[in-house]
């Protein structure tokens, strides 16, 4: 169980990339190294679910960790698989909240995947990536999935805005961008007012649009990974330390994007000292129920 008073920030957006039994293949270590060459990334690329909590525990932090399942576009199943994320998550519970993510194309078998992840792994929430899912939010096709994590009271993530995925390549690899415009989570928001919801990223070139939705929608919030914060746009700096400063979540992008490097630039990024506490930990602790969580365990 993760305790609020011990940890010094929660890092929203973290990924992993390998089993404990197996590396990552050739293909998704090629694919690693291109995106973190265009990060300038210099964090463990291939780290293993206890790695990633032993990295994050001796930084007195705490993270949502998840891999992305894109079986439907890269033919590929998801590694680690959820199923081991989520274990190896349990031994690690006082640094690691774990996340699912299910390919919408995965249909009916993907519900009942889903629903088995919530109730026999304890999975907190789910992560899509719909660009390199290649699914629109707003697709009633997707109900199904998100009536699992609405029924549960869990939160979905939603990548928004332009990928690293595909950049610099020939038709960008196939990737589309409009997938992943704000807009079409606004259509989920609306229809599942229960299920929580995070904007992952900002979401260039729809900024405006990710800070409307959050403005608009009680049950949408904003996580800053991706991007260091030396290049966010300052009308998401100027909503984050004003109307929705209770709404925007400290996320790294781990291991492109490594939280010290995140955190030596959001503190020059021109947050106001009020509002740092709560992107870089409040805001999550209670979004997560990390706070109730721990009193009951007490």
């Amino acid at each position: 169980m993760i305790d609020p008073d011990a940890i010094v920030a929660f890092d929203v957006h973290v990924h992993a990339h390998s089993s404990v039994s197996r590396k990552p293949d050739a293909a998704t270590e090629a694919k690693l190294k291109a995106m973190a060459k265009r990060f300038k990334s210099d964090g463990p690329l291939a780290a293993t679910v206890p790695e990633i909590a032993d990295y994050y525990r001796s930084r007195s932090m705490a993270c949502v960790l998840f891999t992305v399942d894109t079986v439907s576009t890269s033919g590929d199943e998801p590694v680690p698989s959820n199923e081991e994320l989520a274990e190896q998550a349990a031994a690690h519970s006082d640094v690691i909240v774990p996340f699912a993510s299910i390919d919408p194309a995965r249909g009916k078998a993907g519900v009942r995947q889903a629903r088995r992840l919530v109730e026999e792994h304890g999975v907190r929430g789910f992560k899509f990536h719909p660009s390199t899912q290649a699914f629109s939010p707003d697709d009633p096709g997707v109900f199904d999935l998100y009536e699992v994590i609405a029924e549960h009271g869990l939160v979905a993530l939603f990548h928004s805005g332009q990928t690293g995925v595909g950049a610099g390549a020939p038709g960008g690899g196939g990737v589309r961008l409009r997938y992943s415009n704000p807009m079409l989570v606004d259509e989920v928001a609306a229809r599942f007012p229960e299920m929580r919801i995070i904007l992952a990223h900002p979401a260039f070139p729809w900024q405006d649009e990710a800070l409307a939705v959050a403005m608009h929608k009680q049950n949408v919030y904003l996580d800053l990974s991706g991007w260091s914060p030396k290049y966010f746009p300052p009308q998401l700096v100027q909503y984050a330390n004003t109307l929705l400063r209770h709404k925007v979540l400290f996320g790294s992008d781990f291991p492109l994007i490594t939280p010290e490097r995140w955190m030596d630039d959001f503190a020059d990024a021109g947050f106001r000292d009020e509002v740092r506490p709560l992107v870089l930990k409040d805001n999550a602790v209670r979004l997560l129920g990390l706070a109730a969580s721990a009193e009951a365990a007490s």
